[in-house]
């Protein structure tokens, strides 16, 4: 317990270690509701973004790129324009979803978080276990986007493709929207209907360990969170294989 919350402050006191320096307004507040409680401590975490990268087209394309385009809202096809006419070797167009890690103190914790997360469309949400018990959980989808859009900063796509791309892009980002606010709220109700099982049973045996107990079933969490929410068919885009590379819950 100690040592997760001396962990926990060091990671906390770190400077942001983004081009931003900050974190993106929607991750903010899941941040908030997370670093608040003492079983958890968030590591990095990205609202959702449409961009335009240029490449050399050489070598490692995060580290060799230069950002034309940015941004965690609906772009317009002007924007992406404008972007690709600074562009002099291989420009990309990218929609990159929401992502979110979480460092848990207790691998229920992460279990709590993984449910929610999933319930909220981000399918593709695993927990990792690493060297001296580490547990991390990570929120995350599927439904990205990426285009090469012109080559030696020669356009490779008529003004028309890229009007579509814009498009789609946009709905990505819209869904994407939605499945954050769903998240949030089912996070909110979720930690509300979990309590430390040793305050409902204190002469339990073993008080070390954080241990939940939910009042409510996930499904009656859920109709809370978004009453008019339907029972939502698996997105052909996502995805649970990247769990089977993870821990097994």
């Amino acid at each position: 317990m100690a040592a997760f919350a001396r962990r926990k402050a060091q990671r906390l006191a770190r400077p942001d270690p983004s081009r931003k320096r900050a974190l993106d307004a929607r991750a903010a507040e899941l941040a908030r509701l997370l670093n608040a409680r003492e079983s958890f401590c968030t590591t990095s975490s990205c609202d959702g973004r449409v961009m335009v990268t240029d490449t050399d087209g050489m070598g490692i394309q995060k580290k060799n790129c230069t950002w034309l385009l940015v941004t965690h809202d609906p772009c317009v096809k002007g924007d992406v324009m404008t972007a690709l006419k600074k562009a002099t070797g291989d420009a990309v167009f990218k929609f990159e979803p929401f992502v979110l890690h979480v460092l848990c103190r207790e691998l229920q914790d992460a279990q709590l978080l993984h449910s929610v997360a999933v319930d909220s469309g981000f399918r593709n949400s695993g927990i990792t276990v690493g060297r001296g018990g580490k547990i991390t959980m990570a929120v995350r989808s599927t439904h990205c986007l990426e285009v090469p859009l012109s080559h030696k900063g020669r356009l490779m796509v008529s003004e028309e493709y890229i009007e579509f791309l814009v498009h789609v892009a946009n709905q990505k980002m819209e869904e994407n929207i939605r499945r954050i606010d769903r998240f949030h709220k089912g996070l909110e109700l979720a930690l509300e209907a979990a309590v430390p099982a040793d305050t409902l049973f204190p002469e339990g045996p073993d008080k070390s360990h954080s241990v939940y107990v939910h009042r409510r079933k996930r499904r009656t969490a859920r109709e809370q969170a978004d009453p008019s929410r339907e029972l939502e068919p698996q997105d052909d885009t996502e995805s649970s294989l990247g769990l089977l590379a993870e821990i097994m819950i």
